[in-house]
């Protein structure tokens, strides 16, 4: 667990204060050991002057001064000095002594000096009394640690008090993103509004939005075409059921039913099947498995298998071009087949089915082309959606229940490629891509 708050505004404050007190605390602890240092080098000069005038008051003796002549300018000098306090002394005899005016702290030094008349040396110490240094030294410190204390207490306070400021726009923000309601979610937050900082999270708060309001439109409109689609075959069921039960029937009748019956239990397992297959894609299921295969090949033995429907229909189907790509196989057919179906149940009479191959980047590009009725701009960009139909509402729902170009939409997503659709007056082309190198699934642990 952090030591620190789980506020923000709090772990700024506290991150400041601290700063503040580190930063104040070596300032003044620097401005003390500079004084403290300089205190000690006074001194230091102090003695030396001191043992320099010793020494030259020991040398004229030692010119025919005298002794008593010695004594009476050292008591002269430094009796006039209290603050500095010398001690002479000579092989063993002491020479002169000054009693020091005052006590307190002081600082000593050692000399040995050194006649010019080649006589015995003299031993020399010398005091300097630092009370009035260690006392300004001791006030400088109560000084500069109140100021620490103080300085960090007013930068605290202070920087609170810029912080609270600073994360007023978070306040905001969230205020904001408070009032956003489902029926208000398309109201998008103005990033004008709030600091350059904040801009970049709010553009993609406003595209998450946009994309759950998306979802959740699209679950609503999902549900609604789920519920049509089961309702269909379900009461068509209970209504042969009640018809048949409602008097006594001949067994050929019964069976009869039950052929009808399945019909529709299949169409059921067919809409579950496929809703199953969008449900894994859209979780993000990739490829079990994945083979270099020429797609012309597999373009052709999806025509043949749509043979019988095209004679039907009075359709011919071609393949054009051809490309190598590391496919899923039996997903690229099914995907094919969807386009082919969808083809032929609205191409003209007497024309030809198109399915057009080429390489695509590292892939293929798959177009299924035919003639017939031109689709509507607005319908072409919902094409892939689940149960929707370019035609009259609900058109042929007995025998196709709108998933078949969702599914290849998921394939193509699969696949690593896309879906794409264009028609004009006479040709509508529907397409999907796939690549050779999708992105890899995620590790799982």
């Amino acid at each position: 667990m952090s030591p620190f708050p789980s506020s923000i505004q709090r772990r700024l404050s506290v991150w400041l204060a601290l700063q503040t007190l580190i930063g104040l605390s070596v300032l003044c602890v620097s401005v003390y050991v500079v004084t403290a240092w300089n205190f000690r080098q006074k001194a230091q000069e102090e003695l030396d002057q001191q043992a320099r005038l010793v020494s030259h008051l020991l040398n004229e003796r030692s010119q025919g001064g005298g002794a008593l002549s010695l004594q009476h300018k050292l008591e002269d000098y430094f009796s006039s000095h209290g603050n500095v306090s010398v001690s002479i002394g000579r092989d063993g005899a002491q020479l002169f002594s000054s009693t020091p005016a005052t006590s307190g702290e002081w600082v000593w030094a050692d000399h040995r000096v050194a006649p010019h008349d080649s006589g015995s040396s003299f031993n020399v110490r010398i005091g300097i009394d630092t009370t009035q240094d260690a006392r300004l030294l001791r006030r400088l410190g109560g000084t500069l640690a109140l100021a620490v204390v103080l300085g960090t207490l007013l930068v605290s306070l202070t920087g609170a008090l810029l912080v609270r400021h600073g994360l007023r726009p978070l306040r905001k923000l969230a205020e904001r993103t408070a009032r956003i309601t489902p029926d208000a979610a398309s109201v998008p937050i103005d990033p004008l509004e709030f600091a350059q900082e904040l801009r970049p999270w709010i553009v993609q708060f406003n595209a998450l939005m946009a994309r759950v309001e998306q979802a959740y439109s699209q679950s609503k409109a999902f549900n609604a075409d789920v519920a049509h689609e089961l309702r269909t075959p379900l009461a068509n069921l209970i209504a042969s059921a009640e018809v048949e039960l409602a008097r006594p029937r001949s067994a050929q009748d019964m069976q009869l039913l039950l052929v009808s019956n399945l019909e529709e239990i299949r169409r059921l397992s067919g809409i579950v099947a496929d809703m199953l297959f969008l449900s894994r894609a859209d979780r993000g299921e990739f490829l079990r498995s994945r083979q270099p295969a020429r797609l012309a090949e597999q373009a052709c033995a999806v025509l043949e298998f749509h043979e019988a429907l095209m004679e039907e229909a009075g359709l011919r189907g071609t393949v054009v071009g051809d490309a190598t790509a590391a496919v899923d196989v039996p997903l690229v057919r099914r995907a094919l087949s969807n386009l082919l179906g969808n083809a032929i149940r609205y191409a003209a009479k007497d024309s030809t089915i198109v399915v057009a191959i080429r390489p695509w980047g590292d892939g293929a590009e798959i177009t299924v082309e035919n003639e017939g009725p031109r689709i509507a701009p607005e319908a072409l960009d919902r094409l892939f959606e689940r149960f929707y139909r370019a035609t009259s509402a609900r058109d042929g729902s007995d025998q196709h229940h709108g998933l078949g170009l969702a599914i290849v939409d998921a394939i193509a997503r699969m696949h690593g490629g896309k879906t794409f659709a264009s028609s004009t007056a006479q040709v509508t082309r529907i397409g999907f891509t796939v690549s050779a190198s999708p992105a890899e699934p995620p590790a799982t642990s």
